[in-house]
């Protein structure tokens, strides 16, 4: 009974010594964050005293596995290194094992934080709820709530403006399409209106010369023979005329001759 007194004593004594050595690296982790949040402005950012802070809140859960304040905390600390993904991971693994629905809502509240800042609306919306189910006097949850609501309804907004630009620009591009196949139709339609004016030019320059020497085939071809007589008869006619206008001439002077001579 001593010795089972006694190790019951020296095991108490041990896990005595191990909490008071989790909670010793959690209170150096938290002066570590105090001091990162107390000289962070809008201008710098103390990322050196997070990553101390982390340090320190991973020891202390060495010393004491699964503890949820320390796995809070390195969640929190690694939310401030904007380390969101990492941040929201942690948090998520928490939630589960939170001892009560205040601290459920906590972890709720942060998982919610890690998916806004990733733009992961719907996800944030849906763990801001869940914070309020867990408690639903949580101001902030509240309100970061609504805020992620409305950043849902400016990118639902951006989106359909966005599909209407891209919906008048389409449409401008058809309407271009339209006026330049119209116009290759008219010049299509103009070349090929040439094309056949050209074809009725040839065409009628065809006919012409087909039609001329038609008319050359039905002209009668006139013999040597023929063309010596129509020649001579042409010489006899214009002899005969000849005599014709001398004889003329002579009954002129008669005619103009004085009848008497002084």
């Amino acid at each position: 009974m001593i010795r089972s007194i006694f190790i019951f004593a020296l095991l108490f004594i041990t896990l005595s010594a191990l909490g008071q050595k989790e909670r010793k690296y959690i209170r150096k982790g938290n002066r570590f964050y105090k001091h990162a949040i107390e000289n962070t402005d809008t201008t710098r950012f103390d990322s050196i005293n997070f990553v101390n802070a982390e340090v320190e809140y991973r020891k202390a859960l060495e010393k004491k596995p699964n503890d949820f304040k320390s796995q809070f905390n390195i969640g929190n600390a690694m939310f401030k290194q904007n380390k969101m993904f990492e941040s929201g991971n942690q948090f998520e693994q928490i939630i589960e094992t939170a001892p009560n629905k205040e601290d459920k809502g906590k972890a709720w509240f942060n998982y919610g934080n890690s998916l806004l800042a990733q733009q992961k609306l719907d996800e944030s919306i849906e763990a801001y709820k869940n914070a309020l189910r867990n408690n639903p006097s949580d101001l902030e949850a509240k309100y970061n709530l609504e805020f992620a609501r409305k950043m849902k309804q400016q990118q639902q907004q951006q989106q359909q403006q966005q599909q209407n630009q891209d919906q008048d620009k389409n449409q401008d591009q058809n309407k271009d399409q339209q006026n330049q196949d119209q116009n290759q139709n008219n010049d299509q339609d103009k070349q090929q209106d040439k094309k056949d004016q050209d074809q009725n030019k040839d065409q009628n320059k065809d006919q012409q010369q087909n039609q001329d020497q038609q008319q050359q085939q039905q002209q009668p071809k006139i013999s040597r023979q023929n063309a010596e007589q129509m020649l001579k008869a042409l010489q006899n006619d214009e002899k005969e005329t000849q005599e014709k206008v001398k004889k003329a001439q002579a009954a002129k002077a008669k005619q103009n001759r004085p009848d008497k001579d002084w």
